[in-house]
């Protein structure tokens, strides 16, 4: 209709990438690449809403399909991205890291609730399984991802942490040999940049 707003772009205009390597070995890498740039100012947030974040954990196995998460428990799974981001950068980058990442990541290990409880149905009898109030089933994922971060930053594969080198990209993965793309999609970016740069630099001389 003439003179009517347009709505804003849609995040999810562009297909998600796919995980990118190493994420599928680190629940934690797939958890701070959530929040996806993409090219032509698009932006994808799996953790946008409860609803997807609930399906990104039940995705990886860290909350039941009907765990009903609420924005408040969004947001703490929102924040400690951010927070790991932020360490997963200063690594990359060789900084110190934050102290405020830090203490994040600390805070998040010590409130997990320490065990599975033992239940018992007529159909699969006795089996262990979480049955905490939501707000512990999202702790429970905050300290489950905190610990898979520090287990990262810690271990034998954090020399091969590295960010795409693709922009707008601004996820991480773990390198494979010289790869420093996050999947095909950035690598074919990144080439064509590349080749774009030198003809015009070519026909500038």
């Amino acid at each position: 209709m003439p003179g009517a707003a347009e709505p804003p772009p849609a995040e999810t205009a562009q297909p998600t990438p796919p995980p990118a390597p190493g994420a599928d070995q680190y629940p934690a890498l797939d958890f701070a690449n959530s929040a996806i740039a993409l090219p032509g100012g698009q932006f994808t947030d799996l953790l946008g809403t409860p609803a997807a974040a609930n399906q990104w954990l039940l995705a990886h196995d860290l909350a039941p399909a009907d765990a009903g998460l609420q924005e408040m428990c969004t947001a703490q799974l929102r924040t400690l991205r951010e927070q790991i981001r932020s360490l997963l950068a200063a690594r990359v980058d060789g900084c110190p890291p934050p102290a405020s990442a830090l203490t994040a990541v600390n805070e998040a290990l010590t409130r997990a609730p320490a065990a599975t409880l033992l239940h018992w149905a007529p159909a699969r009898g006795l089996y262990r399984a979480a049955s905490y109030p939501v707000t512990q089933i999202v702790e429970r994922a905050l300290a489950t991802l905190a610990a898979d971060a520090a287990d990262l930053l810690t271990g034998p594969d954090a020399d091969r942490l590295t960010a795409c080198g693709s922009a707008p990209c601004n996820r991480y993965l773990l390198r494979h040999g010289r790869r420093h793309w996050c999947s095909t999609r950035c690598g074919d970016r990144a080439r064509a940049a590349r080749a774009y740069a030198r003809r015009t630099g070519a026909n500038a001389g």
